[in-house]
């Protein structure tokens, strides 16, 4: 079953984030814009390309109202030596999200149960909690995360304007298509 158009599970589980720990529950993704990207593990070689990609970008995420949860099974613990010892994630201003139970990984369907890991996995949830994206792939080929602000921009556009759709391609200011039974066929 896709988890597309379903509400995110109750969790709750801790976070670093701004030489603080804080709680991050399917609550806290309420009210606002959500992205959720999912990585293999702390200090692994990979991973510290996209978190600094994603704090490169993140300027652009809260220009849309949206926060960003980089979640591993790691701890929060290891989330805090994560971000002081790598220059990379050190640009991190938004939660690093430990799942050492799981919970999360399970929920999103991104756990590899063998390494006890996750696969790379992105979400875009709207601000009442519900998944509008999905991406998951293999840990090997890391993300770039313009296609993740690009997929938001999309899911933004289209929450407040119900009756259009984003075509292939699409970005800010591109045309949109407004459905209708003439244009079936026709395009």
């Amino acid at each position: 079953m896709s988890l597309i158009n379903t509400q995110v599970q109750p969790f709750k589980t801790q976070a670093y984030l701004n030489g603080k720990f804080i709680e991050v529950s399917n609550e806290s993704l309420k009210g606002k814009w959500s992205v959720l990207i999912f990585m293999p593990a702390a200090f692994t070689f990979n991973c510290p390309t996209e978190v600094e990609d994603a704090a490169d970008n993140y300027p652009e995420f809260q220009k849309l109202g949206a926060e960003v949860y980089i979640v591993t099974t790691d701890t929060h613990f290891s989330h805090k030596v994560w971000h002081d010892t790598s220059p990379a994630v050190g640009k991190a201003k938004f939660p690093l999200v430990g799942d050492p139970t799981h919970t999360l990984t399970k929920a999103f369907d991104v756990h590899i149960a063998e390494e006890g890991m996750a696969l790379r996995g992105t979400f875009v949830i709207n601000p009442e909690g519900i998944i509008k994206t999905a991406e998951v792939h293999s840990n090997e080929i890391a993300r770039d995360v313009k296609e993740t602000l690009r997929k938001l921009k999309a899911a933004v556009y289209t929450a407040a304007h119900p009756n259009e759709v984003c075509p292939a391609k699409w970005n800010e200011g591109d045309k949109t298509i407004a459905p209708s039974f003439d244009l079936v066929g026709k395009i």
